[in-house]
């Protein structure tokens, strides 16, 4: 069996996938429905643990928390990979929708999500880009700076 390219240009951009995030609660990591798959909303999690907490534009900076959002996109694509059974499967990512937990005058939450953005693009090449939306929220579950969740588009049926 030939190596994902997928894995492969992760690899060369030095990521890997974590495990796939336990839910928090009550729902499932991601759901497959023809040929698309969306992923629950994900955190940042770095083996089980958030490495920061707080918000955004107070606790977090702007930079810390577009790093945050690279992780979140590496959980989801894990999510993805778990469902597709090979991220090379991939044709498209539809959407993205970031959440930024933010204090009340940080006005900056596209270039927080600009960190998973970007990570698609190196990863999908065209691929990766995708529709948006970056939203700033009061507060995120256990006090995370930011999450996210994807659709991406599958070449058929997931496995």
């Amino acid at each position: 069996m030939t190596a994902s390219r997928i894995r492969a240009r992760l690899d060369e951009l030095g990521l890997a996938l974590p495990t796939v995030a336990a839910p928090v609660a009550a729902y499932v990591p991601a759901v497959a429905t023809g040929n698309h798959i969306h992923t629950s909303g994900q955190l940042p999690f770095v083996d089980g643990a958030l490495p920061r907490t707080g918000k955004v534009g107070e606790a977090v900076t702007l930079e810390q928390a577009a790093e945050l959002a690279a992780i979140c996109c590496l959980n989801a694509l894990a999510a993805v990979e778990a469902l597709a059974g090979d991220l090379d499967r991939v044709v498209r990512v539809v959407k993205l929708t970031g959440y930024v937990a933010s204090h009340p005058t940080f006005t900056a939450q596209p270039a927080v999500i600009n960190g998973a953005s970007e990570l698609l693009g190196k990863v999908f090449g065209d691929a990766g880009a995708h529709a948006r939306a970056a939203v700033g929220v009061a507060v995120l579950p256990m006090d995370a700076p930011v999450e996210l969740d994807l659709l991406v588009e599958l070449d058929g049926p997931a496995a």
